[in-house]
Formats: structure tokens, sequence, C-alpha cells
């Protein structure tokens, strides 16, 4: 499945792009944006964006009966399946939205569900922290290029999330 490229400089949200894209027909896509001024995690908490990090997010309609629980792991190993391309280091995942290196949080991800016109999509929201990490008081955070020999770009980790993406949601 091919995802239409839907690139911006900065955005409040790629998840909330990502619902008007639905909304106005799109039945699958992936937002990037350089900048985003009020990413979102879980509860309502907001995701601290650094210029130079990966913010992204990717939409599918949901054409079978999976469960959340279902799509909750296909879409960590997609994403762990990118990460894991770069690093030898071991990947951890804190349930249900954070990959870790080292109990650092370099990746954070955020699902939502919604239905249009009887037909419901998964949204995917991505944020990798590739150059630098927010320093949280009660949170270790990290990034992914300390823990590299090579340096990677964000637009390299984009290009292989979305290849590994557009190659396994046949299935959806």
């Amino acid at each position: 499945m091919r995802l239409k490229k839907f690139a911006y400089k900065k955005v409040g949200s790629t998840n909330n792009i990502a619902i008007k894209k639905i909304n106005s027909g799109f039945k699958n896509g992936i937002i990037v944006s350089d900048m985003q001024n009020k990413g979102r995690g879980r509860f309502s908490k907001k995701w601290i964006s650094i210029k130079g990090n990966l913010f992204t997010t990717i939409f599918y309609q949901i054409e079978n009966n999976s469960s959340i629980k279902q799509l909750t792991k296909f879409n960590k190993d997609l994403i762990t399946k990118c990460l894991k391309k770069y690093t030898k280091h071991k990947l951890q995942f804190k349930f249900p939205n954070d990959i870790l290196i080292n109990n650092h949080k370099i990746c954070g991800i955020l699902q939502e569900i919604i239905t249009k016109n009887k037909k419901k999509y998964m949204i995917v929201g991505i944020g990798i922290n590739v150059v630098e990490s927010p320093i949280l008081k009660d949170y270790k955070t990290s990034y992914i290029n300390k823990f590299l020999k090579k340096r990677i770009s964000k637009e390299m980790l984009f290009k292989n999330l979305k290849f590994i993406f557009e190659k396994n949601l046949r299935e959806f």
C-alpha cells in the first residue's frame, strides 16, 4: 500500500492533521513536519518537540476486525523494526506507547482510532528523538544518535519508516 506523503514546515500536531486528511476523504497517508508546537501524548500530555527530531503520523483505514491490542502490537513492531536497522542496542517497549534504549525513552507513539462514514481509521503518531531529547523531571529520555556510531538523519529514518509501513500494511 502506498502512503501519500504530506510534508509541512510547522504544524500544531501531526495527529490532528491526519484527522483533517481523513475527514477530507483520504484513506491513508503519512504526515511529516519539521516542527510541531502542540504535539501530544497520552492523556493530553504535551509531547515536547525539539527541532531536528522526527514528528510523523501514519494513518490508514482498518479493513478487518483487528483488536486495539493487535493493532498496537503491529504498529509497535514496525516502528521497532525500523529503529533496529540502525542500532544494535536492545530496544525495550514500555506498554503502551514508549520505545526505550537503556531505560531511556527515545520514541513515543500516540494511537487513535476514529470512525468516519462507518469506516474505522488508525492514526499512529510517532515522535522519535533523533538529535536531542527533552529533559523531563520524572522520566529518563535520550535520543537515538547518542547510541549510534554513524549518525542518522530524521529524513533517513522517515524514509525507512514509510517503506516498512507501506510494505506491511497490506494485512490491514
